[in-house]
């Protein structure tokens, strides 16, 4: 049975709690199997015979019938996520400090990519690099001051998106993998 990952956008944040423990045994209740979390932050795996397309409306829509605002849920397999760890444009460079790379996760492949306004926010400190449905992030100095935020980009590309963390990205991979 395949394996995915499934991750959450503004849950345990700024007023919209939810429980790890009422997560994982809803998401048992839709039927997934071997359903874990990771972190407070909205970070699912789980195995499942449906696909990613019929998945992420399931989890939302239950997942909305339980938190204050609405909850973007962004699904990737568990192969989609070892690709994006073998893809990290920035792990080839020489001095390059893991813990300063994040990957920002893209619910559709947008429309139209407007590279112009990613450079723009990016800055002379921070790089992004756009594939398909991931934006990989190196933000030298740290996140917290990216103007690369989940908002910014979500203007920029007209689609949701939720990023993670390097170790974060890595321990999902693994997990899903397992």
């Amino acid at each position: 049975m395949p394996a995915y990952v499934a991750m959450l956008r503004g849950v345990n944040v700024g007023g919209n709690p939810l429980k790890m423990a009422w997560l994982r045994e809803a998401c048992e209740e839709l039927g997934l199997r071997e359903v874990r979390t990771y972190l407070q932050s909205g970070n699912i795996i789980f195995a499942s015979p449906l696909g990613a397309a019929k998945l992420a409306p399931m989890l939302k829509q239950t997942i909305d019938k339980q938190t204050r605002l609405p909850v973007p849920v962004i699904i990737r397999s568990a192969k989609e996520m070892a690709d994006t760890v073998a893809q990290n444009p920035f792990l080839k460079r020489k001095g390059v400090d893991a813990t300063k790379l994040h990957v920002t996760f893209l619910g559709d492949v947008p429309m139209h990519v407007d590279s112009a306004r990613l450079d723009k926010l990016a800055g002379t400190r921070d790089e992004c690099v756009v594939t398909k449905r991931e934006i990989y992030l190196h933000c030298p100095i740290n996140y917290g001051e990216t103007k690369l935020s989940n908002t910014a980009i979500e203007k920029a590309l007209g689609v949701s998106a939720t990023t993670r963390n390097w170790t974060t990205v890595t321990t999902l991979a693994d997990m899903a993998k397992a």
